[in-house]
């Protein structure tokens, strides 16, 4: 099993400083694992709400959850969303911090009930796949078959640890229907399976590109407002990233749509249907595939309080701009063995005024390219922004 110690730790501290914790993240993304660190499965404060004989013990929950002493974990905690003006009483009951650790998948409604019943009591933390912190050691070269599995299968669990390529495949084509058929219907989110699926599917081709809702919704069928309800769903689950454009007071006419990256490179490839890595260094999306992998892992990693694209009309371009402590930081990703400065990356320096310019690239070393330029190995991940 691999441990996940900066997640467990981060969870640890907001327990230390909250009287409820709530976790939040897709299907299968470790949540529950993560959560019996802390209380054991057949302990009496922990509540599988997916576990019908747990389900029947909270038909009377103030009466069941008064009792208990010590912290109480409530798995699949949407399932029951009468549950959240209960707890707001019962948290209420004392300032201890540490009362309640509750876990959701991704659900718009989980996120506003939470918010509005349980405001100023909780701390909400987001739990994806591994990453390559998790997964790899810090001198793991890029070559390594670790790093490259993280890429190709994604940091779904059940998808990174399957005994093959072709296992994970068969568990990542399955993840993606179940969401669309089944999860989605159980969030409240009424859209139909197979027009999820179709948009998701073409959302794959255009992984890295600035969004326009045009085209999608022309093969689609459907309107634009249509076409973009579909993608916020997607965000809102945490199965799509929309990286917001930053606008500079500028006299250069500057891009305003979104970026779109999928959060997970596996099922990515799964609707790519890329089986294996030399058939994903050979797809002609293989560039951006790898640049999506690599700004999850930064993101994750670095923890910026904000992050965002940049790009002008006249050209210039910043892949990731990340906003940390007032330093501004600019990240270019590169899928070669040796990236050079570019033009762009000079005016991106000048105009955002970026304190360094960082280019992650698949290499082994960390080395300076030029003036206030550092190339970076994916797997390095900025240790000293």
């Amino acid at each position: 099993m691999i441990r996940r110690p900066a997640l467990e730790a981060a969870v640890a501290r907001a327990m230390g400083r909250s009287r409820a914790v709530v976790l939040v993240g897709p299907r299968q993304a470790g949540k529950t694992t993560l959560a019996r660190r802390f209380v054991q499965p057949d302990a009496p404060g922990y509540f599988d709400l997916e576990n019908p004989l747990d389900l029947a013990r909270l038909d009377e929950p103030y009466a069941t959850l008064s009792r208990l002493d010590g912290l109480v974990v409530i798995d699949e905690v949407q399932r029951r969303p009468g549950l959240f003006p209960v707890l707001r009483t019962l948290i209420d009951r004392s300032n201890r911090p540490g009362q309640y650790l509750l876990l959701g998948s991704a659900a718009p409604a989980l996120l506003r009930q939470a918010g509005e019943s349980l405001l100023g009591r909780i701390e909400i933390i987001e739990v994806q796949g591994f990453d390559l912190s998790e997964t790899c050691p810090a001198d793991c070269p890029w070559s390594d078959v670790t790093a490259d599995a993280l890429w190709l299968r994604g940091g779904f669990p059940p998808a990174f640890l399957a005994m093959s390529d072709a296992d994970s495949l068969a568990w990542r084509r399955q993840a993606v229907a179940s969401h669309a058929e089944l999860d989605l219907p159980q969030l409240g989110i009424g859209i139909a399976a197979p027009a999820m699926l179709r948009f998701w599917r073409m959302l794959a081709h255009v992984h890295g590109n600035v969004w326009s809702a045009a085209d999608p919704a022309r093969s689609l069928g459907v309107s634009e407002p249509t076409v973009r309800r579909y993608l916020d769903v997607l965000t809102q689950t945490l199965m799509v990233r929309q990286l917001p454009p930053w606008h500079a007071n500028l006299a250069k006419r500057q891009v305003r749509a979104p970026k779109v990256y999928f959060r997970d490179s596996g099922l990515l490839h799964a609707l790519l249907d890329v089986p294996t890595l030399p058939a994903l260094l050979a797809h002609p999306r293989s560039g951006a595939s790898w640049e999506g992998f690599a700004l999850e892992q930064v993101l994750r990693i670095a923890r910026p309080d904000e992050a965002y694209f940049w790009a002008t009309h006249q050209g210039a371009e910043l892949d990731l701009l990340m906003l940390r402590s007032g330093r501004r930081i600019g990240v270019e990703f590169k899928r070669s063995d040796a990236p050079v400065v570019t033009k762009s990356m000079r005016i991106a320096i000048e105009d955002l005024r970026l304190d360094a310019l960082y280019v992650v690239y698949p290499g082994a070393q960390r080395y300076p390219m030029g003036e206030g330029v550092e190339a970076v190995p994916v797997w390095g991940m900025l240790p000293g922004v």
